[in-house]
């Protein structure tokens, strides 16, 4: 058995390195450019852009921030940290059968929510998705935000539909697809979960009829 004072001194070893990691990931999406801030709801202000692989430490670090609940919602079982494969998997990304548009707290550069489609190989008009926001930032509309860029890029890429399974009780994205969706079904029920057929808002309508999320920021914000 591993010695309870290593192995306390490995996980805090890790956690320096992540930090370190995600500091200079931080530091290169500031001074690589990017798209201007929105701000939310409550005033605060996120930059979104679309994932790159360099991306991996702020990815890992905003997963060390989520609650287990959160965790378990995403992954439909209990998970402590993501493998250098996930990290890869979910960073990766082609942008044509693999989107993933993260969100950048203005403020510190830190990763705060992210939202991805996996194109479906059997039916190319249709993707899985997801969207993942941190705790302290839920409630705010960035999953809004985030689901509504992510429906316009799948649109630019031939995709008119989109499927979800969504946890058992995770009353919170079942309300952001209804939002952002014409249609949202239930299809078959998995393990503690429910897959759904969603069919996104059309742009015109979505800027309509979504639940307003974010507004451009001034220059002051």
């Amino acid at each position: 058995m591993l010695n309870p004072y290593l192995h306390a001194a490995l996980a805090e070893q890790r956690s320096a390195k992540l930090r370190a990691d995600a500091s200079r990931a931080r530091l290169a999406r500031s001074s690589g450019g990017g798209n201007r801030p929105v701000c939310l709801r409550d005033g605060s202000a996120v930059v979104i852009n679309p994932v790159r692989s360099a991306d991996a430490p702020l990815l890992a670090e905003g997963f060390e921030r989520l609650s287990a609940k959160s965790r378990l919602t995403r992954f439909l079982s209990p998970k402590k940290q993501l493998s250098a494969r996930e990290l890869r998997y979910f960073t990766d990304v082609d942008h044509h059968d693999h989107e993933a548009l993260g969100a950048i707290s203005a403020e510190d550069g830190r990763g705060v929510g992210i939202a991805r489609y996996v194109r479906d190989t059997d039916d190319p008009q249709a993707a899985e998705i997801a969207v993942t926001i941190v705790d302290e930032w839920q409630g705010r509309g960035l999953g809004t935000l985030l689901l509504t860029q992510l429906s316009k890029r799948a649109r630019q890429e031939g995709i008119s539909r989109f499927n979800a399974l969504v946890a058992d009780g995770n009353e919170a994205v079942l309300a952001l697809l209804r939002r952002t969706s014409s249609e949202l079904r239930p299809v078959r029920r998995e393990p503690g979960a429910m897959f759904y057929h969603v069919i996104p808002l059309g742009e015109e309508t979505a800027a309509a009829d979504a639940e307003p999320a974010a507004t451009a920021c001034s220059p002051a914000a």
